[in-house]
């Protein structure tokens, strides 16, 4: 049971659902129906969860070299590729009926599309091919924004989408610093992550263009989403931390020598950014329509 859970990597569903229900809660101006953010959440979960699992079936290669990914499951042989493949099958076919029958079919079929994208474009095409694999392959953990947004309204707008944005800018930046701390873990599968592709020092100045890019979209938002003062402050914040965090590790990319702590600091802190920015954004319509 435990491999079976470990297939869908709860940790990054977490931080999917953080931003799933505080889009939500923007989309209705409020607190959306219970009934409405259960199923919601069950169908993203679910969604997820097999696309994380058919990612480690064909990712199963590579996990066996690194260090950071050998005791998955499907390494260890807690259970054979087919019983998994049918496992994240199974995942999908619930997802998109829960999401159809109690949600609606605008969100069962993007939720389906971040599985397809994740699975044919970035596993299989990108990840082994190319410097971009996260770049482009980050726009599937930014699709449950706008599943949460259709969830409510059955539509989608430009509020969504700017949304969207955010965790497509935010991924590159919050990966790379994890790819910074396992360089040569990506080396030595030959996978061509950022780091191992490209030097240090360009890799952390990416970084930070990045996280100035992200600061500036997340400012430019508020009007756009008749967010208000709440939300201004936090993202203007919030966004400098980043950037000054993005900032310290690139001043510490001199002569090729990564600093491994001020990466990792960079990487835990981009998790508590995003789940801050999106509560503190549904706190906000709270507190202005309530």
């Amino acid at each position: 049971m435990k491999g079976y859970v470990a297939l869908t990597k709860p940790r990054i569903i977490e931080l999917l659902l953080v931003t799933t229900i505080p889009t939500m809660v923007v989309a209705a101006n409020g607190i959306p129906g219970l009934w409405l953010i259960v199923t919601t959440l069950i169908g993203g979960t679910l969604a997820a969860g097999g696309a994380n699992a058919f990612n480690m079936v064909i990712d199963r290669d590579i996990d066996a070299v690194m260090q950071r990914t050998k005791r998955r499951p499907l390494v260890t042989g807690v259970m054979s590729p087919r019983a998994a493949t049918i496992f994240a099958t199974m995942l999908e076919v619930i997802a998109f009926a829960v999401l159809a029958i109690w949600v609606n079919q605008l969100s069962a079929w993007l939720a389906l599309s971040a599985t397809a994208f994740y699975i044919f474009v970035y596993t299989l095409w990108l990840k082994r091919r190319s410097k971009q694999n996260i770049v482009i392959g980050g726009a599937a953990g930014a699709v449950p924004v706008l599943v949460g947004w259709a969830a409510v309204t059955n539509s989608l707008s430009w509020t969504p989408v700017l949304l969207f944005l955010v965790i497509f800018i935010w991924t590159p930046p919050h990966f790379w610093a994890l790819a910074v701390r396992y360089r040569d873990d990506y080396q030595a599968a030959n996978v061509p992550m950022m780091p191992v592709v490209a030097s240090l020092r360009r890799t952390t100045l990416e970084i930070l263009i990045y996280s100035v890019v992200l600061w500036a979209l997340t400012v430019f938002i508020g009007p756009i989403a008749h967010l208000g003062w709440i939300y201004a402050i936090s993202a203007t914040v919030l966004g400098g931390l980043f950037a000054f965090y993005a900032l310290r590790l690139y001043r510490h990319a001199v002569n090729e020598r990564a600093d491994v702590g001020e990466a990792m600091r960079l990487f835990h802190f981009s998790i508590t950014y995003l789940t801050a920015l999106f509560v503190l954004m549904a706190v906000d319509v709270l507190v202005r329509y309530h």
